[in-house]
């Protein structure tokens, strides 16, 4: 399915936004993600559906001092 990912046009097969951080290859990667503007934790992920044309935020924590 098209997701807007970080900004961009993907495909994606996925169906779950778990699914799809492993099609990112980032299912290991600690992130914070945003499905249509709103959070989602990540023990929500797998649970968290997907639809044609939803905007998928996905940020890395920065360090910093």
């Amino acid at each position: 399915m098209k997701l807007t990912i970080n900004g961009d046009p993907q495909e994606i097969h996925a169906t779950t936004l778990a699914e799809a951080l492993a099609a990112l290859e980032l299912s290991e990667a600690r992130v914070a993600t945003a499905l249509n503007g709103i959070f989602v934790p990540a023990d929500a992920r797998a649970a968290t559906a997907l639809s044609p044309g939803d905007s998928l935020e996905i940020v890395a924590p920065m360090q910093g001092g």
